[in-house]
């Protein structure tokens, strides 16, 4: 029976002459096919229902022989769950009701992760190209091509001839064994990961501001705040789970800003409806008001702030008539915001990809800091200014992940953090890098000028997923040689490989990921991968012996508990510590906040800087001062739609995982535009028809119209995680200077009737 579609039989004659008289004329058909078409087999079995002691009434197929704990491998929220086994094979899952970040609760992807384990494009085993063909070879084999392509690179065009971009969803042990691999065993400091694509203006934000990456609050604050303020952050539908702990809270005011009418906006008290990119602006002008009307906490400013006295005067041409010129909203809307936000007993501000995905980004976040900073809304119930993360283990590589800084985030620019490393590993100080490698987008522009001659891709889909693709396309084709480790193949990018490498993924492998209010929770390994997959610890400890460094940085290592008893001492005394943890009390404890020294109590909530103290030389937060600007490509005559891109809850990222969801893939199987309906008429454009959008770089073309006034006039949206409708055909080459993440959110295109190019 086919696995997507209805039954059909196959009637196949035993010859190819009519069946003779008297003759059964399905001779050819098995007695259950034949059983099924006549009407006589039910599928009864297939279909039973039985009672279960955990999940109730039930399908008899989905009653597991057990269940096994662990956290999902979506998004960062980090919600504990349950995958159900029956014999052998992942049958189900359930939510955790148990588990601190979600108390049971699974948003779709969620309750659908069990058939991402069994999709028909599953990689089983590693292929090499040969004569333009990928064709299966061994483990052996593969390994010892991988190693020697990479050493023949590095002898040929110098050790950072190599670049590594990884991903924010493997476990922090693996994170923490690959930069340990990538930085001190292939000694190349270009390694970066897809987190930069999505946090990395987060990271550098709070670490301008506070001193150190890290969301200094937590989940609790979203039902303890009386004002919740969401800036670019459409958490009803991309982080379902969170927005039902912040319905818990009756007594809030949610306030959201955004271009778009989304999910969330609509059910707001205030929504703000500002023009793309004039966050920054809105912002800038809510702190005038505070300002101007005393809004503002003088004696924490004083303590634990510096910068202010610049601020006070930068702010002041933030007039709300400056605003909202720019904003497009009322005076009267920024009033009331600022308002609202002055008087607060405890403010919350939390944002996404809508802050992030700008050439602005990293100074918005800094303004955004500025508020929470002015008012004293840090380190309180309810009052953080708060980083809602992308994926599953973004935190996790950001501690320990060795890329934008060494693991605890220690400053690679520091030479006692240096030395304290080394000293900690035994080797010697000079080996470890006094600057970052290149970033992701860095890392690309090498490969286009030949100066990455070698990459390898671990667990990210770059074909779909990187801005104006056209660029990263020609990078990957003038390699060397391309290796890309992954669970699923064919995809865009193992197509493009030299060498795929078949990977464990969520609920075959074990260990931990860490979620944005800091809180570790265990993985575990629920059934076995398929075929000749190995977890990607596996892996990378099989490349260490091959480069000869696996008994000096890996010393008796055999899978991920060794990484993390380690991790536990490297983090130790940071703010990211894990001292005090085992694998023992995360599960008992449905996961534990960081930082957790040896001796610490599990049950309290943590949030950071409740003292004041900030990871700053003198001790004190940096309020900044950070201009508007316009986004880099304006619309005009030729291309006069600006478009946004995001998600949407069905899907995840490149569809990879879940567009072999068939349930999933079923709720939204295309990729679609919103527009306006005074657009549309103006075009003479109806809904659902087929329309080609095409910027200055490319063109994504059969796009089903939606018209909608979720959207603004001028404005059109687009969901990203479609490979068949890529809408990073037409994305900009435009990223933020300081956190090198790109501005997927405005770029001028023009929208045309499909055919008409």
């Amino acid at each position: 029976m086919s696995r997507n579609g209805p039954f059909q039989p196959s009637i196949a004659p035993c010859n190819s002459r009519p069946a003779a008289p008297g003759r059964a004329p399905f001779c050819g058909l098995s007695p259950r096919t034949l059983a099924r078409f006549l009407g006589l087999d039910i599928l009864e079995e297939q279909y039973a229902f039985a009672s279960d002691s955990v999940t109730g009434y039930t399908s008899a197929q989905k009653i597991p022989d057990h269940w096994v704990a662990t956290t999902c491998g979506y998004c960062s929220v980090g919600c504990g769950m349950h995958i159900g086994v029956k014999d052998g094979r992942a049958v189900s899952v359930r939510g955790d009701e148990q588990h601190k970040a979600n108390f049971g609760k699974l948003c779709p992807k969620g309750l659908s992760e069990h058939y991402t384990l069994e999709a028909e494009n599953r990689l089983r085993y590693p292929v090499l190209r040969r004569k333009g063909r990928l064709e299966r070879i061994g483990w052996d084999d593969a390994l010892d091509v991988m190693a020697r392509q990479f050493q023949g690179v590095q002898d040929r065009h110098g050790p950072q001839s190599l670049g590594v971009i990884s991903t924010g969803q493997l476990v922090t042990e693996e994170f923490y064994t690959l930069g340990k691999l990538v930085q001190l065993g292939l000694g190349t400091s270009n390694f970066c990961g897809n987190t930069t694509l999505c946090m990395a203006t987060a990271v550098a934000g709070y670490k301008r501001s506070f001193g150190s990456d890290g969301p200094p609050g937590a989940y609790e604050d979203l039902e303890k705040a009386d004002v919740v303020f969401l800036i670019g952050a459409n958490i009803a539908e991309n982080h379902p789970i969170l927005f039902h702990r912040l319905e818990k809270n009756p007594n809030r005011t949610l306030i959201v800003a955004d271009p778009r009418v989304t999910k969330t906006a609509m059910m707001a008290d205030v929504f703000l409806p500002l023009k793309p990119r004039s966050d920054l602006a809105l912002v800038n002008g809510i702190a005038h008001i505070l300002v101007k009307n005393g809004l503002i906490d003088r004696t924490y400013i004083d303590r634990h702030t510096t910068g202010f006295a610049e601020f006070e005067r930068f702010v002041e041409k933030y007039t709300p008539e400056f605003v909202s010129a720019i904003t497009g909203l009322d005076q009267e809307q920024i009033y009331r915001t600022a308002l609202l936000f002055g008087h607060a007993k405890a403010a919350f501000i939390g944002w996404t990809m809508g802050v992030n995905h700008s050439t602005k980004g990293t100074e918005t976040v800094n303004a955004i800091v500025n508020l929470s900073l002015i008012t004293g809304n840090v380190g309180r119930a309810g009052a953080a200014p708060f980083s809602i993360t992308g994926q599953c283990n973004a935190m996790g590589t950001r501690e320990a992940g060795f890329t934008s800084s060494m693991p605890g985030y220690r400053k690679f620019e520091s030479r006692k953090d240096r030395e304290d490393l080394a000293a900690l590993w035994n080797i010697d100080p000079a080996r470890i890098p006094t600057a970052r490698g290149l970033a992701y987008p860095d890392i690309i522009e090498a490969a286009v000028a030949r100066k990455i001659r070698a990459l390898w891709v671990i667990g990210t889909n770059p074909v779909v997923s990187y801005p104006n693709v056209d660029v990263l396309r020609q990078g990957l084709q003038d390699l060397e040689f391309l290796v890309v480790q992954d669970g699923y193949h064919p995809s865009p990018t193992t197509e493009l490989a030299d060498l795929v490498l078949p990977a464990a993924i969520w609920g075959e492998k074990e260990g931990t990921y860490t979620n944005s209010e800091r809180r570790v929770s265990k993985v575990n390994k629920a059934v076995e991968p398929p075929g000749e997959a190995r977890s990607d610890m596996d892996i990378f400890l099989a490349l260490a012996r091959r480069l000869g460094s696996y008994d000096e940085l890996f010393p008796g290592w055999t899978g991920p508990r060794d990484a993390f008893d380690e991790w536990k001492r490297v983090s130790s005394g940071r703010l990211c510590d894990y001292s005090g943890m085992t694998y023992e009390l995360l599960e008992a404890h449905g996961g534990i906040q960081w930082p957790f020294p040896a001796g610490s109590s599990p049950a309290k909530t943590s949030r950071l800087y409740a003292d004041g103290r900030f990871e700053t030389a003198d001790g004190k937060a940096r309020i900044w001062c950070a201009d508007w600007e316009p986004f880099p490509e304006q619309p005009d005559s030729q291309f006069p739609f600006t478009l946004n891109t995001g998600r949407t809850v069905e899907h995840w990222h490149t569809r990879t995982k879940t567009g072999n969801v068939p349930i999933l893939e079923h709720l939204s199987p295309r990729a679609w535009v919103e527009m306006n309906p005074s657009d549309a008429k103006r075009l003479r454009m109806k809904p659902h028809e087929k329309v080609d959008i095409l910027s200055r770089r490319g063109c994504v073309e059969m796009v089903e119209l939606r018209v909608t006034e979720t959207v603004a006039p001028g404005q059109i949206f687009m969901p990203f995680h479609f490979a068949e409708w890529n809408v990073n055909q037409v994305t900009q080459s435009a990223f933020d200077p300081i956190s090198r993440e790109p501005n997927y959110k405005q770029c001028a295109v023009r929208v045309q009737k499909a055919g008409t190019l």
